[in-house]
């Protein structure tokens, strides 16, 4: 939330919410419950009587009352003391996407009713936000203020301004993110509470009227949050987004035909899209979209929608692909990279252990109440260099850089701050990985993948030590491969490969090609172009003296890397 964005890229999340095939590998079960238990540690108000994480106490409880409104309850954001209502909003809306995709999955895991739990401690907040039609409260705290502090929620003495927005300081794209979030959480409890449902779809409805009669943005009128979430991409994406929830929800034609009518003139089909996120809706409209065409439902505005399909210079990509990358990016998390760092707090042997986050690096108040006054936390707890005394189980934090160097350290806030929009999208797709095969609310058929490989008895595993290929003058590049660390899943052991190639030359490495052979498993840190490998796409040379590493997993002997091509300049 220390960022001026943190606009976090989520393609891969959505493939899943098409493809019905399922790996094992990682213990996707546990890292769901795990990702779960994350919200009950970012919880605001009241804690109810079967609160799991003990570690947590009430907070916030004046949180409203100066501007005469109910705002206690809700959600912290990341590592902070704010509640901002446009990441909340998204976090809801994600979770309960995740849930009317996977609930059934969810459900055999055990999970399905604290999933829904979370997501109604969100929305009974987001109705007291809502007090009337034309009104929404979008923000209680300051982050200014509460960033000069370093304070338990529990010991909070930061301002609790409540900020609003209304007809004459709009604010489209939280009011329609708000309403996106009622829309989807309205078909999660239209079986289970259906009273509730229709509450939170009234809701809906009345915030898309706000949303779409009085246009603007949201931080133009909330400018308190321009330093932390600025509207960047603008309202015509939470407005299409809140109209595809809509019709989800209620099957009205009218957002139908608002998707239709304005798909074109709202960017929703002209976008080339590279990110989704809290800011940035516009593929999971397209997505949602193209539900609707493979349903037929689309009538006349099939060509719109049409226009919104990906199309892949190279042809068609297969389910089993989509499906494949997915899981990539998720084992990637869970600790499948270079680092062997699990980027989820508590899932792993190894994981960050000095989360930026106030409440979980403070001694919890129920351990010693004393108070823990504004600065004090900063000279007592922030630069205190030790594991964190309350776990923040489930907790995805920010992340490696582009060359997965991760600095676990709590100042560090750019790579080890939490925040809840992190987690709320893995929901679906944890309990996906984890859920067997069967019972999905999927239009795609079923893909089962060529068989891997056939490798009869495989050699043991080299020892951890680098096997590498020397430098010569005709060939300046060196391959050295290391085995890192392996594991054995249902009765097969695989092998976690780092391969490390090295400029020896003077001069700059261009159009790098690689041969790789009896690979037989994932490989992460180069692009694919035919047979060959390349630099990754982020890299288009390497200086002299420089290396680059990729990894790759599979159950046998390392692959055979070799050098096919190079350009020096």
């Amino acid at each position: 939330m220390e960022k001026l964005m943190r606009l976090i890229e989520m393609t891969p999340l959505l493939l899943l919410l098409f493809l019905p095939f399922v790996f094992a590998g990682h213990d996707y079960n546990q890292a769901l419950s795990k990702s779960i238990l994350f919200f009950e540690a970012q919880r605001s108000g009241y804690l109810p009587h079967n609160q799991r994480v003990t570690w947590r106490a009430n907070s916030g409880l004046n949180d409203g009352k100066a501007s005469g409104v109910d705002l206690v309850g809700g959600y912290y954001d990341a590592g902070d003391n704010v509640k901002f209502g446009l990441p909340m909003a998204f976090t809801i809306t994600m979770m309960s996407w995740s849930i009317i995709e996977y609930g059934k999955q969810m459900g055999a895991n055990g999970e399905l009713g604290h999933a829904m739990g979370a997501i109604k401690w969100g929305t009974d907040y987001l109705i007291k936000a809502h007090p009337e039609p034309y009104v929404l409260y979008g923000e209680v705290g300051d982050g200014n203020s509460d960033h000069y502090c370093w304070q338990r929620p529990e010991d909070m003495t930061t301002d609790r301004h409540a900020y609003k927005i209304d007809p004459s300081n709009p604010g489209s794209d939280l009011a329609g993110e708000t309403a996106a979030a009622m829309a989807a959480a309205s078909i999660v409890f239209r079986r289970s509470n259906p009273a509730y449902s229709t509450e939170l779809l009234r809701h809906a409805y009345q915030l898309f009227e706000f949303a779409d009669k009085y246009r603007g943005k949201y931080d133009s009128s909330i400018t308190v949050a321009q330093k932390y979430y600025r509207s960047i991409s603008g309202y015509n994406d939470e407005l299409l987004w809140a109209a595809a929830w809509l019709y989800q929800a209620s099957n009205n034609e009218y957002y139908l035909n608002y998707l239709g009518k304005n798909g074109d003139s709202m960017g929703g089909t002209g976008w080339a899209m590279t990110e989704f996120g809290w800011d940035v809706k516009y593929a999971g409209v397209q997505t949602l979209v193209a539900k609707f065409l493979m349903q037929g439902k689309a009538g006349l505005h099939a060509p719109v929608f049409e226009r919104g399909s990906l199309k892949c210079a190279a042809g068609n990509v297969a389910p089993s692909e989509l499906l494949s990358f997915a899981k990539s990016q998720v084992d990637y998390i869970l600790g499948d990279n270079p680092r062997a760092t699990s980027y989820m707090v508590g899932y792993g042997n190894n994981f960050p252990r000095q989360v930026h986050h106030r409440a979980s690096s403070i001694v919890s108040f129920k351990v010693d109440p004393k108070f823990v006054a504004c600065r004090q936390g900063y000279a007592t707890w922030y630069s205190r260099k030790a594991s964190d005394p309350n776990v923040l189980t489930g907790a995805i934090v920010g992340g490696p850089d582009a060359y997965d160097n991760f600095a676990d350290e709590r100042d560090n806030y750019e790579q080890t701050e939490p925040a809840t929009y992190n987690n709320a999208p893995l929901l679906g797709i944890l309990a996906r990985l984890g859920g067997g095969h069967g019972g999905y609310n999927q239009l795609l058929p079923v893909v089962v993948p060529a068989p891997n490989p056939v490798v009869a008895k495989p050699k043991p595993a080299p020892k951890p030590k680098f096997t590498p290929t020397p430098a010569t003058s005709s060939n300046p590049i060196t391959i050295e491969q290391k085995m890192t660390t392996s594991w054995n899943a249902k009765g097969k052991t695989y092998y976690r490969y780092s391969t490390i190639v090295t400029n020896k030359s003077y001069k700059t490495l261009k159009d790098l090609k690689l041969s790789i052979s009896k690979l037989y498993g994932p490989l992460w840190g180069l692009s694919k172009s035919g047979n060959s490998y390349g630099f990754p796409t982020w890299l288009n040379s390497l200086p002299a003296g420089k290396s680059i590493e990729f990894v790759y997993i599979h159950s046998t002997s390392p692959a055979d890397v070799s050098v096919s091509s190079y350009n020096l300049a």
